[in-house]
């Protein structure tokens, strides 16, 4: 049976070494980004796997790019089994340092884009019976953490859409699963200027995915243990205790 895999942000970090892994396990890829037809790594990954790999354009900020795209991706394989949204921005600010612009792109590609592609995608898997979809998000959606409330805030809001959408797609044999994961050495987190502890290289964050949505069937995957463990703690105590530990990043 062909196996069929959407990557959503896929040109880099842990979304390219995602396509790596479900390349060599015999999938069909679909790997989309603002450029992924023009990408130097997709397009030598694409020599390597001629049939198995296509880069899609998509831009997840544009209503109209995604549901075209949704179409082509649809089209390709003529199904697909598995929707992995993995496209993100990051910047940490300063209340000093706010800059509104960068408020709304994290909050356009990091939440609404999921949502873009969410609504566009529905109708293929409820017209194949079945569907899958894998939602990228954060320990930091357990609680909001100093510098980070533009990231952490649409990550939250992911975590309560899949949430909220679970109980209604799981009857209709579409399944939604969530990732959170915490510091991984991207382009994203290299803009940090303190020490990010459990710090896992793309390969091995990927690796883990990888792994956890081939024989996990839950609805959340959170790794590393410790630090989502303590994050999840800041969730469910007095907040009063957890302003007391999250000041300490300041």
């Amino acid at each position: 049976m062909q196996k069929i895999v959407w990557i959503i942000g896929g040109s880099t970090g842990i979304g390219f070494e995602l396509c790596k892994f479900y390349l060599e396990d015999g999938y069909s890829v679909v790997v989309s980004s603002r450029n992924a037809s023009s990408s130097p790594e997709l397009q030598k990954l694409s020599l390597r796997y001629p049939s198995y790999l296509e880069p899609l354009d998509m831009d997840v900020s544009d209503t109209h790019s995604v549901e075209a795209a949704t179409k082509k991706a649809w089209d390709i394989y003529g199904e697909i089994n598995l929707c992995i949204y993995n496209a993100g921005v990051y910047e940490s600010m300063k209340v000093e340092e706010w800059k509104i612009e960068h408020f709304e792109q994290m909050t356009q590609i990091n939440y609404l884009g999921a949502l873009r592609v969410t609504n566009a995608l529905i109708p293929f898997f409820l017209e194949n019976s079945k569907g899958r979809f894998a939602f990228n998000a954060s320990v930091s959606s357990y609680f909001g953490l100093p510098y980070g409330g533009g990231y952490s805030a649409p990550k939250a809001a992911l975590l309560n859409f899949c949430e909220s959408i679970q109980p209604e797609l799981a009857p209709k044999n579409i399944q939604v699963q969530v990732i959170n994961h915490g510091f991984v050495k991207t382009r994203l987190t290299a803009k940090n200027d303190f020490e990010m502890p459990q710090l896992l290289e793309p390969q091995e964050a990927a690796k883990i995915i990888f792994e956890k949505l081939t024989h996990d069937k839950n609805f959340e995957i959170k790794f590393p243990f410790m630090l989502s463990s303590f994050l999840h703690f800041l969730r469910v105590i007095p907040y009063r205790i957890a302003f007391y530990f999250t000041s300490k990043a300041l």
